[in-house]
């Protein structure tokens, strides 16, 4: 079986039949739980005292760092991100 190299989600997408949109959900979702980790890890916090401070609930913080994108919503991300002291911004540009 040959493998595929894909340059991100949204080409993921396509080729399994899905809405585009998915797969920029999903490469947007990866790269804010990437970072959530990253800083966790850094300051080697635990899933209690993430979900203390985000006022996220707990098993939701452990789905995010274990990688379960499926229940996460980008509002929750963004909430956990921001009581680990990130701020976000966006860049919007026009589809090709």
């Amino acid at each position: 079986m040959k493998s595929t190299r894909y340059k991100n989600m949204n080409d993921l997408a396509k080729d399994l039949g899905l809405d585009p949109r998915l797969g920029e959900v999903a490469e947007l979702k990866a790269k804010l739980t990437k970072e959530i980790i990253k800083i966790i890890n850094k300051k080697g916090l635990t899933h209690q005292e993430v979900s203390s401070l985000s006022s996220v609930p707990r098993s939701a913080i452990t789905g995010i760092v274990s990688g379960s994108l499926q229940k996460v919503t980008i509002d929750r991300l963004m909430r956990v991100l921001s009581s680990l002291g990130k701020s976000i911004s966006f860049k919007l540009k026009d589809v090709a």
